[in-house]
């Protein structure tokens, strides 16, 4: 029994709530119990002044609960909380002389409601904490991942959707929305982790379905050859809910990319394609010559020549057949808005016939 003999059926009742804490918030022992040693630590130095080097030993392991105050053995006593005669200091250690440091044993029951009460709080506490600590590792983990998430609710007034993921919440604001998507109230539906932030109230999970990334992670999860690294994701260019240019490249000569990124019959891409409600993907093959590569990212449109510019600014003059012209700029020039953010060129189109009036 030793030490805390006294406290041991009390320390048993202590250690097993510490162990129910465990088994229903998952928050570790060991941390609680630190987190309890401090605050008694703080209490013991507060309310009995106990110096700053006391004992506060709590171990959900061996079931020690010991808390001492430490004193210094003086002839004259001035401060009782931190010094001790030598005649009650031998009832503690048989062989104390002055100048010794002796421990004194405190009885739980010593720290009366305060520390009850301390705990009770740091419990509260350490258990907010450690939930928000465990939801920012995992969300962490989760960083440019896709979640699959249940709708709560929506604000009417402003557009934003609250949604539940795991066992917490997020909102996916209007801006990260696809235009024209509905959410109806538990529906489930996947967006992407863009970032996790640790704030004052707790991580917050920065969620959206319009980011490039989703689209990239779908590919991902679809074709084996990106996510073994045969084939790489060289950029990506996207008008959520309208259109995405993939731009991919193969490390193996044997490995077609764009093919692989379709699959057979085009199942592949047709599942991204239904994943996205409809949204068109054209996966372009990257090439390191700028001409090249310039050309495949204005596909569906054929592309006749493309000139660079030789003073070397990234912008390029591409001619197509007249009968393509509007194909290449696409509806409301989204085709070639799209074509110039993937390949980072400025991209002038013109029909093969030449300017008008040149």
């Amino acid at each position: 029994m030793g030490e805390s003999g006294k406290m041991n059926t009390s320390n048993t009742e202590f250690f097993e709530a510490l162990a129910l804490m465990e088994k229903e918030k998952g928050i570790p022992r060991s941390l609680l119990a630190e987190k309890i040693a401090t605050a008694i630590g703080n209490a013991i130095r507060r309310d009995m002044g106990a110096s700053e080097d006391s004992v506060v030993d709590i171990n959900p392991d061996t079931g020690r609960f010991y808390v001492a105050m430490r004193k210094t053995v003086v002839d004259d006593l001035l401060d009782p909380a931190q010094e001790i005669l030598p005649e009650e200091a031998v009832k503690y250690d048989s062989g104390a002389t002055l100048g010794d440091i002796v421990e004194i044993p405190l009885d739980t029951k010593q720290f009366g409601r305060i520390a009850a009460q301390t705990a009770k709080h740091v419990i509260r506490q350490g258990i907010r904490e450690a939930e928000r600590g465990q939801l920012f590792a995992e969300f962490s983990s989760r960083q440019h991942d896709i979640v699959t998430a249940t709708v709560l609710r929506t604000d009417q007034v402003r557009g934003n959707v609250t949604l539940e993921l795991g066992k917490s919440e997020a909102v996916l604001p209007k801006g990260e929305q696809v235009p024209g998507e509905e959410y109806a109230d538990g529906a489930r539906i996947k967006v992407y982790v863009v970032d996790v932030v640790n704030g004052e109230k707790g991580p917050r999970i920065m969620i959206s379905r319009t980011h490039p990334g989703l689209v990239k992670r779908l590919f991902e999860m679809e074709v084996p050859e990106i996510f073994d690294g045969t084939i790489e994701v060289k950029s990506i260019s996207r008008e959520a809910g309208s259109r995405t240019k993939i731009a991919v490249w193969s490390n193996d000569e044997n490995v077609d990319p764009v093919g692989a990124c379709i699959g057979p019959k085009g199942q592949r891409v047709s599942a991204i394609v239904e994943e996205l409600g409809g949204e068109k993907i054209d996966v372009v093959r990257y090439s390191a010559d700028p001409a090249e590569f310039i050309a495949a990212a204005l596909s569906p449109a054929d592309v006749v020549s493309v000139e660079v510019d030789p003073d070397g600014a990234k912008s390029c003059r591409v001619s197509v057949p007249d009968h393509q012209l509007s194909l290449a700029i696409g509806n409301k020039g989204q085709n070639a808005r799209l074509a110039a953010k993937l390949t980072g060129w400025k991209i002038d189109i013109k029909p093969e016939s030449g300017f008008y009036g040149e």
